[in-house]
């Protein structure tokens, strides 16, 4: 189970159940992490375009925290059903990194993000939002989520 758009609003989205399951996808995640904090987001989206949810989630750390819509915040699985829901629209993601600030093993990404065209129901999607995403070096010197927040400061 998971969502497909119905409407969304600039502070969210609604959504209803209705994510098939994909057995064809229960092999290895294919997603190469980055050792450059500010190309995180890039391979986050490469990862989200390719359909494949492990490949998503290969880019959070675990216990890592994602924000769905403003004041919403979801871990373990439930972050994977909700970017297995934003994934289930059918729309590529286009990504611009627009601040890395990187202290140490730390770094706040100030990310613009852009959802838009149809969607695999065939009814137009948009949306956009500015990140406020915390990620990590791990001890593999490779960079991966711990908090997402997509839709950054917004309500």
């Amino acid at each position: 189970m998971g969502f497909r758009l119905v409407s969304h609003a600039a502070t969210g989205l609604a959504a209803v159940m209705s994510l098939p399951v994909n057995p064809a996808r229960d092999h290895a995640p294919t997603v190469t992490l980055t050792s450059d904090a500010a190309q995180h987001p890039r391979v986050f989206a490469a990862a989200f375009n390719s359909g494949d949810p492990r490949a998503l989630a290969a880019v959070y750390e675990t216990g890592a925290v994602f924000a769905p819509r403003p004041g919403t915040a979801v871990t373990g699985a439930d972050l994977r059903a909700a970017n297995a829901a934003f994934q289930s629209l059918g729309v590529p993601i286009t990504v611009r990194t627009r601040h890395a600030y990187v202290a140490g093993d730390l770094a706040l990404l100030v990310v613009d993000w852009v959802l838009d065209g149809p969607g695999a129901d065939g009814r137009p999607v948009h949306l956009e939002g500015t990140a406020t995403d915390v990620a990590r070096r791990g001890g593999d010197g490779l960079w991966r989520y711990v908090i997402d927040n997509p839709f950054g400061t917004a309500r």
